[in-house]
């Protein structure tokens, strides 16, 4: 008996309007009511379902071995072309955030007292110089802990490695709670054009439920005024500074984004949105109606707002990344194929160590600074080692753990699982892993049906 022909797609709706996303091509298609009923039913001898086959869509193909496409080049990579390290220059912090994943609610470190040695840190940069020879640039970023504790220690790493990398570009980045920088502080960092990141979560009432310091007393002010000081002594170098914003699903979502947007100090600033990391949590957090109501608002006014039915000048900034994430789904990688490859991973994983490879202060390497300390999967090597090549290379195939389902899902292209969703902190799990799917399908089937609602209102893409 043959096997019944099965299109590898994908359909949904939105209001009024049917699709199907091939997952071959890789490309939206509108169907007419008579269409999307042929094509329930399975009657692929429709003429038009037939014109569409001939054009190479509703394929029944799939991908036939999950790897990775850099897996042939991890060794080059790793070797040449890692272009970033994070260096962890202390694990003290001088408050002490409630959702923090040090704070105790994580499987993950805890706060300690120690802190990375100039020579460690030398050391570090010297492994960037060795293994970056295909970069054009790098990244030297800096974190903790809190990292402006270190100071010192961050200045004679930037001087360092601004002799070390002589005719080559150094980017440096820095993510603060902003409570401790000064003018000697901003000065410096001003001078040598680091990217500065402050987390400042919204209205004191919101600021101050999670980041607090030892004694629970609030932070917010403290921030608020060093973020002035730096508006009105360095209003150039402020316009380039990023306010790391966390979404506490506890939190107002509403006055969240009016602070943001009506704060005198921060109103015209660049914001990065961010909620709270779900892995590696302890407990599970719920997250209530009442947030994806407020939130769903906030999405409405900026898709309102794209057609000028609504002051964009309005719309929550905490909601404006995800049109730039339609934009470039749309744009960038909707973009059309002739089919799946025989050979493929699902989207997700990094280069392990190759693109923001982390250093901790006792010189043990993780592929980033999200994962956790605690993990020996997230263990990639150890400055007195290097990069353990076969761990990388399993931490990038993670879709082998789940092979036979990764072949036959539809979000094959878009999912964003990786090491952190399998990682059990003893070894790679593929029945953890799965239990995130259910998640992910409804996260990309949401962008394309945004996608083509904002179509179907006009806006234009391009």
């Amino acid at each position: 008996m043959c096997k019944e022909f099965q299109p590898f797609i994908h359909m949904f709706e939105t209001n009024g309007n049917k699709y199907f996303y091939d997952v071959n091509k890789n490309s939206i298609i509108n169907l007419s009511e008579d269409l999307a009923d042929a094509l329930n039913k399975k009657d692929m001898e429709h003429p038009q379902l037939q014109a569409l086959m001939e054009k190479g869509f509703l394929s029944d193909k799939h991908v036939e071995t999950i790897i990775h496409p850099e897996d042939k080049f991890l060794e080059y990579h790793l070797n040449n072309k890692i272009n970033m390290i994070t260096i962890q220059v202390t694990q003290a912090c001088n408050l002490r955030c409630t959702y923090c994943p040090y704070s105790g609610k994580y499987n993950n470190r805890q706060h300690s007292n120690k802190k990375m040695s100039l020579e460690m840190a030398k050391r570090g940069i010297d492994f960037l110089w060795e293994h970056s020879i295909a970069c054009d640039y790098v990244n030297i970023g800096f974190y903790g802990g809190e990292p402006t504790i270190e100071f010192n220690l961050i200045k004679d790493c930037i001087e360092y490695a601004k002799a070390k990398f002589d005719g080559k570009q150094v980017n440096f980045s820095i993510t603060t709670n902003g409570t401790i920088i000064t003018r000697e502080i901003i000065e410096y960092f001003y001078q040598n054009d680091v990217v500065l990141m402050i987390s400042l979560d919204g209205p004191k009432e919101i600021h101050d439920k999670n980041r607090v310091f030892p004694d629970n007393s609030g932070s917010f002010y403290k921030v608020i005024e060093n973020v002035t000081m730096i508006k009105e002594n360095y209003p150039d170098y402020f316009n380039k500074v990023i306010f790391n914003v966390v979404a506490d699903p506890d939190n107002d979502y509403t006055c969240t984004s009016q602070f943001l947007s009506g704060n005198e100090v921060i109103q015209d600033a660049i914001i990065n949105a961010s909620e709270l990391n779900m892995f590696y949590r302890k407990e599970k957090m719920e997250i209530s109606e009442d947030y994806f109501i407020k939130r769903g608002y906030e999405l409405f006014k900026l898709f309102l707002s794209q057609i000028n039915r609504f002051d964009s000048e309005k719309v929550s900034p905490l909601v404006k990344p995800r049109l730039n994430m339609l934009v470039k789904m749309y744009n960038e990688q909707l973009e059309i194929t002739e089919s799946l490859p025989k050979e493929y991973h699902h989207g997700g994983p990094c280069i392990p160590g190759a693109q923001r490879l982390f250093m901790s202060v006792d010189g043990t390497f993780y592929p980033c600074e999200r994962v956790s300390e605690e993990s020996e999967a997230a263990k990639i090597g150890h400055i007195d080692t290097g990069i353990n090549l076969d761990k990388v290379r399993t931490l990038l195939n993670i879709g082998k753990l789940t092979e036979e389902k990764c072949k036959n899902c539809w979000v094959i292209r878009y999912c964003s699982l990786c090491l952190v969703s399998c990682d059990n902190l003893k070894e790679l799990s593929g029945e953890q892993k799965l239990s995130y799917c259910r998640a992910v399908k409804a996260d990309v089937e949401g962008r394309l049906k945004d996608i083509c609602v904002l179509k179907e209102i006009g806006v234009d893409f391009n």
